[in-house]
């Protein structure tokens, strides 16, 4: 226990079991106050701050000590103190209370992109390339770390527009994890929307599950509803299983084929034949102009709000094992 300069107790721990080493600092209210709730995961809770005397604006994750063991925190700082890139959210310090670990996070002003382009309006496919674009760049060094993230959803896909040009930043990275030769079995909590088909199964992940999550992000942009949801958890589960989606009229209204196309590029249900996030930059929706004639106007976007009102409400905490047995009892045996 030591003290600094600024009266902030320090606690140094590790390197533990998994090589991490975290300086905990204490008398967080003493450098920082908080402004606003910015949102709510399972374990924690995001605040937007201002640092005292600098008023420089940082998004502040205080994660429950009830809920989340120091060992579980820490895997989540090994990975934020191992990657550094302009497209995600970056870690500024750490703190402890008595009742949370305290991430403090470089603030992306414009919160999420969902809300955004409900926001901005004027949503076409250029724009959504745009995103898209710069999304999976973020995924494409992640995955040059040999990272997944595992936890791609719009609420953890932001905004920043701290310099002339909005830019996007990816966020959380509780689920993340390095991948090496041994094969990881990543365990699902909470809505099973964008998850790939291996993780509803609870096979061993890849770096294209990631893949796969853009994939359903990218249908969420175009339409505005959920390609696999479904009346239960279960039925959506079984949907993905499934692969079971289709682009209606109504939804898909001024939509390019290739646009489409380019979803049915990232939704593959084997992962090893699903395109790497590198191979998807490098298709040709994503580098494309006008495309084949539609998806140069507007796109309708009213039904992204009730998207977003939905995901607010919605229970985020449930074991996938808990429905597995439904799901092997739906889906055929594979010859």
């Amino acid at each position: 226990m030591g003290s600094a300069s600024c009266s902030a107790s320090l606690r140094v721990l590790g390197p533990g079991s998994d090589g991490i080493m975290v300086t905990w600092k204490d008398n967080f209210d003493s450098f920082y106050s908080e402004v606003a709730e910015l949102g709510r995961g399972r374990f924690s809770v995001v605040k937007k701050c201002d640092q005292k005397g600098t008023k420089r604006a940082v998004a502040t994750k205080f994660v429950n000590k009830k809920l989340m063991k120091r060992d579980q925190v820490t895997h989540e700082l090994g990975v934020l103190q191992n990657v550094q890139h302009p497209l995600l959210v970056g870690l500024l310090d750490t703190f402890e209370t008595p009742t949370s670990y305290v991430l403090v996070l470089e603030m992306a002003d414009q919160g999420r992109l969902l809300d955004c382009v409900v926001r901005w309006g004027n949503l076409t496919e250029g724009k959504i390339r745009a995103y898209l674009g710069e999304v999976l760049e973020a995924v494409r060094y992640l995955h040059n770390c040999r990272i997944a993230h595992l936890d791609l959803k719009p609420e953890n896909i932001l905004v920043d527009q701290s310099s002339a040009k909005p830019t996007i930043k990816l966020a959380d990275f509780g689920d993340a994890v390095q991948l090496n030769t041994t094969y990881y079995i990543h365990q699902l909590l909470g809505s099973p929307e964008f998850a790939a088909p291996e993780i509803i199964l609870g096979n061993p992940v890849s770096l294209t599950s990631d893949t796969w999550s853009v994939g359903v992000l990218t249908y969420v942009l175009l339409s505005g509803v959920s390609p696999f949801l479904d009346d239960s958890v279960e039925e959506t589960c079984l949907n993905i299983c499934r692969l079971d989606f289709s682009f209606p009229d109504d939804y898909f209204k001024g939509v390019s084929q290739k646009a489409k196309d380019f979803v049915c590029f990232l939704l593959q249900e084997d992962p090893a034949k699903r395109p790497s996030a590198a191979l998807a930059l490098q298709e040709q929706w994503l580098q494309a102009g006008q495309g084949d004639g539609k998806g140069a106007g507007v796109l309708d976007t009213s039904r992204l709000t009730s998207f977003i009102e939905r995901r607010k409400h919605q229970n985020d905490v449930r074991p996938i094992r808990s429905i597995k047995n439904f799901l092997q009892s739906r889906l055929l045996p594979r010859v």
